[in-house]
């Protein structure tokens, strides 16, 4: 059975089809799929863009990777979903909404077009600054008059010589679009003949007890697949470096179930972490992880029986280029499909480029894990929020987005406490589980 199963039928024609798309790439047992029914109600993600049946088939492919019964997908809920794609508006911490957005991550109007910046990490913030000669900590009106006397290329091109983030808001770009969906939504490959066997540590009794998880991404894509291997009782040890410190909301808002530890990715102990994993989860720049000792490849050929899963911004064609889902959106098109007005950029309705990816990289550790059970081998799957992207422009499209939904968060929340701070978070998507509290940034130790 193949991804077109469901061409034709208007209402699969979305999530359906994408959750069809990915289990086909994954090399998934197709007879899973014959039971599975469309969404009576959509995900309420207003968008011209088909954000809401992004949503929906990407949870559903995790979900179903997870052993659930096709019947099971049915008690799914499109207002959960919603939430959970949008959970950085949820977050309260000590009952306050954290500002989760950096003024200098924004639209800037240059010369005769847009672009955009991400200045969320201080020094990104600072690289802008030092580009646009403003110092340190400028003013948005500072940077929004040294940007507007600058076309789009030249300040992209300052900015990140200066080790800043930014890009072009570009228009949709059709053939590279069709050439990225001609592609694996999520590329498997088997790395090496390892027939042996893995034994699992005691754990939980949910599917993935057992399963060590060394989670190597920041951000939001991720920490989210990660933090649903959490939720299915895998073994989840989120490492990160000692002088890049995680905003407090950041880790909070994905951190539910894992460890926290800092380590240098050089070390002996991150490789004796590396040898007792079953799964290992990149989120740095392709370029980067030969340095760090990390390319996947390697890994697999050293440690055997090994599960690596790359995310990138960008993919691999891009080896040594930083990104976000905010970036992506940008020049890519979708902040001008998303425009309100044809004139300004607009913005998807939710991050969802990063939360659908960290859907399907859980799904695709669930299914490698069942491969490799059943078949054997290392096994090395990469995407990014690039080739997301290029799926959600192939999907259909409205001419204009539905009106907002209001959705009254209260079922839909949990309350933890966190090192003395209150944290009220988004359940899971999952109705059947409930996560455990995040635990304290880089306080646990680096072992298993």
């Amino acid at each position: 059975m193949s991804f077109d199963m469901f061409d034709g039928d208007p209402v699969a024609g979305g999530g359906l089809r994408l959750l069809a798309r990915a289990w086909h790439d994954l090399g998934a047992d197709p007879r899973r799929l014959e039971r599975v029914r469309a969404p009576r109600v959509s995900v309420p993600l207003p968008s011209r863009l088909a954000v809401g049946d992004l949503a929906w088939g990407s949870v559903a492919a995790a979900a179903l990777a997870s052993g659930r019964a096709p019947a099971d997908l049915d008690d799914l809920d499109p207002s959960r979903i919603a939430l959970a794609f949008r959970s950085d508006r949820v977050l309260r911490l000590d009952g306050q909404a954290p500002s989760v957005w950096s003024p200098y991550s924004a639209f800037w109007q240059c010369g005769n077009g847009w672009i955009r910046t991400h200045g969320n990490y201080p020094h990104h913030a600072a690289a802008l600054g030092a580009a646009l000669d403003l110092g340190g900590s400028p003013t948005a009106d500072g940077v929004s008059a040294a940007l507007a006397a600058l076309e789009p290329d030249e300040a992209v091109r300052l900015i990140t010589g200066a080790g800043g983030l930014a890009v072009v808001v570009g228009s949709e770009r059709g053939a590279l679009d069709e050439r990225l969906r001609a592609t694996p939504l999520v590329d498997v490959r088997r790395a090496n003949d390892y027939a042996g066997s893995r034994e699992r540590t005691s754990g939980t009794g949910r599917s993935l007890a057992g399963i060590r998880v060394l989670d190597l991404t920041r951000v939001i894509a991720g920490p989210v697949a990660t933090r649903t291997l959490a939720l299915l009782g895998a073994d989840v040890l989120r490492i990160d470096p000692p002088n890049l410190p995680e905003p407090d909301w950041q880790h909070y808002d994905t951190g539910h179930g894992k460890r926290s530890a800092l380590l240098d990715a050089g070390s002996g102990t991150m490789r004796d972490l590396v040898s007792m994993a079953d799964v290992v989860v990149l989120g740095y720049r392709p370029a980067g992880l030969s340095r760090l000792g990390l390319d996947p490849e390697e890994l697999t050929a050293r440690h055997p029986g090994l599960i690596v899963l790359q995310l990138s911004a960008w993919g691999a064609e891009h080896p040594d280029r930083r990104g976000f889902d905010s970036l992506v959106q940008a020049e890519s098109g979708i902040a001008m499909i998303e425009s309100a007005d044809g004139i300004r950029p607009g913005a998807l309705p939710a991050q969802a480029l990063d939360h659908s990816a960290g859907y399907l990289l859980a799904a695709t550790a669930m299914i490698l894990l069942d491969r490799r059970e059943r078949e054997g081998g290392s096994w090395v799957a990469r995407t990014s929020l690039r080739r997301i992207a290029a799926e959600l422009l192939g999907m259909p499209r409205t001419a204009r987005p539905a009106p907002a939904a209001e959705i009254d968060v209260t079922p839909h929340t949990a309350t933890f406490r966190v090192g003395g701070r209150t944290v009220d978070t988004v359940r899971p998507a999952f109705p059947w589980y409930e996560f455990d509290a995040p635990r304290a940034f880089g306080e646990d130790q680096p072992r298993w």
